[in-house]
């Protein structure tokens, strides 16, 4: 772990969290590693990366190990700018890291933009050859998915020149909007931490986070289209739905429409919470992502 005050911000959490990077052609992957025992990755969200999980990891580490990595663009990774941005393109660089580190089975955790990635991910799995890995099973909170009408408008605007420049125009340039954007994530903002919104601005010390971002929003259409062909795959898999009640991001009104796709699902909704669950209230939110892992994963 370094120890300069930056590392210490964006990790967020105590020893004995560990730092790594991993080469993607030339580009590194940051991720942080805790705990022992059945392997657990958590993907964070469009402008989020580990730091999100900096109440989620401690608790997590007694039951497993945990892997939390700042996806390509984001956090402290490298932000190429040659690289596929897609989801699918992003599921297939998880199962590379996953493989990397040797892991054959694991259970997989994501949120919001990483929620698609993650239903991504769990597809190419299904599939994969030469002993490649596997999910065991998925943890969603608030997944981006074809059901919620505000992510299919807004996302897609923001590719537009005319929303990309608003974008970097607004956001990239006026700080106070940052902590704005921040506070809606919450379902009430006097539960936003006090740490929260220099975590996520400490990033952008590296340049490229939002074009990385907008990047991603080009694609998001076609991603929402092959996400909802490939849900029916999806069935087999254990998964546990998280939401807040009071989510503007990604709406709770579409867990339900996405729930069907899942036979063997169990759900959870978090009152008065908003986008950020594992932030807004960590308690609750831990206490059903362990029960689910303990009780309801699936045995090698």
């Amino acid at each position: 772990m370094r120890g300069d005050a930056k590392a210490q911000l964006a990790t967020g959490v105590a020893e004995p969290v560990r730092e790594y990077g991993m080469d993607f052609d030339g580009a590194r992957m940051r991720y942080l590693q805790a705990g022992s025992g059945p392997p657990v990755i958590l993907l964070h969200g469009l402008l989020g990366y580990s730091f999100s999980w900096r109440f989620t990891i401690p608790a997590l580490a007694p039951y497993a190990t945990v892997y939390a990595p700042d996806m390509l663009g984001a956090g402290f990774s490298d932000r190429p700018t040659n690289i596929d941005y897609s989801m699918r393109a992003t599921a297939l660089s998880i199962l590379h890291f996953a493989d990397n580190l040797g892991i054959k089975n694991f259970d997989l955790l994501g949120t919001s933009r990483g929620g698609a990635v993650a239903m991504s991910v769990a597809a190419e799995s299904i599939h994969a050859i030469n002993g490649g890995p596997r999910v065991r099973s998925l943890i969603l909170v608030a997944p981006v998915n074809p059901f919620s009408s505000h992510g299919r408008r807004l996302a897609p605007f923001f590719a537009t020149p005319f929303g990309a420049t608003l974008f970097r125009g607004g956001i990239g340039r006026m700080s106070f909007l940052y902590s704005y954007w921040l506070g809606r994530m919450f379902g009430d903002r006097s539960r936003v931490p006090p740490d929260s919104l220099k975590g996520y601005q400490a990033p952008l010390a590296m340049p490229g986070l939002f074009e990385h971002a907008l990047r991603i929003v080009r694609t998001w259409t076609a991603d929402l289209q092959e996400l909802q062909a490939l849900l029916p795959k999806l069935a087999p898999i254990p998964t546990l739905l998280m939401w807040g009640s009071k989510d503007r991001v990604v709406y709770a009104s579409s867990l339900e429409p996405l729930a069907r796709y899942f036979p063997n699902c169990k759900t959870a909704i978090l009152p008065e919470a908003g986008h950020l669950p594992y932030e807004e209230c960590p308690e609750g939110f831990n206490h059903e992502l362990i029960q689910f892992l303990t009780s309801a994963r699936p045995k090698d």
